[in-house]
């Protein structure tokens, strides 16, 4: 490996590092900014119309945990068909074994509970028909992005690998910067 090859190694490991650990925080920080505007909610606004902004903080927060997790995966696989990092291999041969522990890296059962609770303040509101379809519509959509978003995740491991290896073998390489003289020379 290159001294140039060994930085780039380094500083993409870090960044799967330092990107899982802020995926964290920023789940912690837009749960408690969304906790918080829904308490608001519920205390402060009588129109059903009202909860469609913590909603909005809640999908935001979870399309940014999701761009850190699919970024850190994708990183992941780059390391594993490029540098051909044991840890990425035997990681993803590892999977999840029948009957261990399981981690959600996108959190989707709070998500899922915080969407339904986001609901809550239209017990006080006591919306009319119309007004819960305006309501109601938004937060199935956003049940809709975090089941397919999960799903999608669950098969982007596979693909990024395929994709990576495909690069491979097509000859681009983690030191390739663009077309070089003997490309040209090959084209003309």
């Amino acid at each position: 490996m290159t001294p140039r090859e060994r930085e780039e190694y380094r500083s993409l490991r870090a960044t799967i590092r330092e990107r899982g650990t802020a995926r964290i925080w920023l789940f912690a920080t837009g749960f408690s900014v969304w906790a918080g505007l829904t308490l608001a909610t519920a205390a402060v606004t009588a129109t059903p119309l009202a909860v469609l902004l913590p909603l909005l903080v809640l999908a935001a927060t979870f399309e940014a945990v999701f761009a850190l997790h699919v970024g850190v995966e994708r990183v992941g696989r780059y390391l594993q068909v490029f540098y051909d990092d044991q840890w990425e291999h035997v990681a993803m041969q590892f999977g999840r074994p029948s009957g261990a522990v399981r981690i959600d890296a996108l959190f989707l059962a709070p998500f899922l509970t915080a969407v339904v609770v986001n609901l809550a303040p239209l017990l006080v509101a006591r919306p009319v028909p119309v007004e819960w379809i305006f309501v109601a519509g938004p937060h199935a959509l956003v049940v809709l992005r975090l089941v397919t978003a999960r799903a999608g995740a669950a098969r982007q491991r596979a693909i990024d690998l395929e994709r990576f290896k495909q690069l491979k073998v097509a000859g681009i390489s983690r030191t390739h910067h663009g077309p070089t003289a003997e490309d040209a020379e090959v084209k003309s």
